[in-house]
């Protein structure tokens, strides 16, 4: 008897929650993200935040791969002292190159991230707007749903105007 309660009970909640939404959209967040980046100039804006250090970055890592070719070249024929030098001051560079490059990638990526996230809420705001006006009680990732039936209605037109 407890079963057939339970089971009856279960039922009638799955039920319930397949009544309660009773329109279902999708959008293509993928799409979405990829337009509003490019409409914005995201890359843009990040490119010129961080080309100076990227020139800077290669010009060092150019004059350290002369340094080295030198050592390589020269290296055999060099004063013992002169190449000694040569070799701290190839290291001392190279580690000091190395640093720099890393905190250049962790800059740009917790930069690229921020930038993302101000993307991904305004999207997330303007779905939810678009979801309200049309009186949509669920939306979904079009990537991530399987299957979806002639009634489900694609939003993703409305929210990239919405966007804008």
């Amino acid at each position: 008897m407890k079963k057939w309660l339970c089971a009856a009970g279960l039922g009638l909640a799955m039920a319930a929650s397949a009544q309660a939404a009773d329109k279902v959209a999708v959008v293509n967040m993928q799409n979405l993200f990829q337009q509003v980046a490019q409409n914005t100039g995201v890359s843009k804006t990040l490119e010129n935040e961080f080309k100076s250090r990227g020139s800077e970055l290669q010009r060092q890592e150019s004059d350290l791969q002369a340094k080295m070719q030198r050592l390589q070249r020269d290296g055999s024929t060099m004063k013992a002292s002169d190449r000694t030098k040569l070799e701290k001051d190839i290291m001392t560079q190279r580690q000091a190159f190395g640093t720099k490059a890393q905190q250049f990638e962790q800059d740009r990526a917790r930069r690229s991230n921020e930038e993302r996230g101000k993307l991904v809420s305004r999207i997330q705001a303007a779905v939810k707007k678009v979801a309200a006006d049309q009186d949509v009680d669920l939306v979904l990732d079009a990537n991530t749903v399987v299957y979806n039936g002639s009634d489900v209605k694609d939003i993703t037109a409305d929210v990239l105007k919405q966007v804008k």
